[in-house]
């Protein structure tokens, strides 16, 4: 990871929080499926959502337009889905996807001023740059690996092995 800019750095690195990897390590299944009183969701449930959104924002920047949900509660796991992937697997999948972000936005400067489109049902189409894809899906993993590293504090897993922020 060295040597790489600023805005991949937010998606695998140690930039403004814990690389993703230390966030989501030394979790078991019934941890990261476990519910807290006055949470609304699971950590499984954060890093599903993340995942989710981060394969609509590679499959834009990726010339698909996939479009977003026509409900957010549809961009979060019912209890089927959340138990038709393993904790582990849905983690290596969404570490996958930030480190192919991280290889994006670490890129070809040309591709990153390209231009993709962005379909809602509830909105007219939007278009952004895939610099301004890759940086408004950075500030979401940041606001939901936010509330997973709040999660593990309340469940008493944090700091996890690897070490983070503990200030």
């Amino acid at each position: 990871m060295a040597g790489m800019n600023e805005l991949a750095l937010t998606f695998n690195g140690d930039s403004a929080h814990a690389p993703p990897s230390h966030i989501l390590e030394d979790l078991s299944d019934e941890l990261a499926h476990r519910k807290i009183a006055g949470a609304p969701h699971s950590i499984y449930a954060e890093v599903w959502h993340a995942a989710y959104w981060q394969d609509v924002m590679l499959g834009r920047v990726h010339g698909r337009g996939t479009p977003s949900p026509e409900h957010n509660a549809m961009s979060f796991p019912d209890v089927a889905a959340g138990r038709a992937e393993a904790w582990a697997d849905l983690c290596r999948r969404f570490l996958s996807g930030v480190d192919k972000a991280a290889a994006m936005a670490d890129g070809d400067a040309q591709k990153l001023e390209s231009v993709v489109l962005c379909p809602s049902p509830s909105n007219p189409t939007r278009s952004m740059t895939v610099r301004e894809q890759l940086e408004s899906f950075a500030a979401h993993n940041a606001y939901h690996l936010g509330r997973v590293v709040l999660l593990r504090q309340l469940l008493g897993s944090w700091p996890p092995p690897s070490g983070g922020l503990t200030w």
